[in-house]
């Protein structure tokens, strides 16, 4: 499993992870067959937005409404570690559902992509997964 992005739109969110420092910014990815096709960010109303981050409820309801009603598919999340690695942190394990969404974690530099499954190989709740971008042309990152 791969997750692909624009280059384009990976700096704009890291982007967003350096304006909300020290806080964590957060939100919606959109897309398919692991490929990102848009985002919706969301106020990260977690009680200490330095150590944490919770998506608006209300926009989470209202975008998962939406995609059942056949909007815009729900990829996975976005957040960023301000001052961490771009590692889940035991508790991103303890919030994620194993609903095999993506998770996106950034921190303004770096970014890494986590799949959450089911006893995961990270705190037995995400597996890694490649990180590919792609340019204006749709061309992929070699490695």
């Amino acid at each position: 499993m791969q997750l692909l992005i624009s280059s384009a739109m990976l700096v704009e969110l890291q982007q967003l992870a350096l304006d909300a420092a020290p806080a964590e910014t957060c939100g919606i990815l959109f897309g398919e067959d692991g490929k990102v096709s848009g985002y919706r960010a969301a106020q990260n109303v977690a009680d200490d937005p330095s150590r944490h981050f919770e998506i608006d409820p209300a926009i989470l309801i209202e975008t998962e409404r939406d995609s059942r009603n056949g909007g815009k598919p729900i990829l996975g999340y976005y957040h960023s570690h301000p001052v961490g690695p771009v590692r889940p942190s035991i508790t991103d394990a303890e919030s994620a559902a194993p609903d095999h969404r993506i998770w996106l974690i950034l921190n303004g530099r770096d970014a890494a992509a986590w799949r959450a499954v089911e006893d995961g190989e990270i705190y037995s709740r995400f597996d890694a997964i490649v990180l590919d971008c792609f340019g204006a042309n749709g061309q992929t990152v070699e490695e």
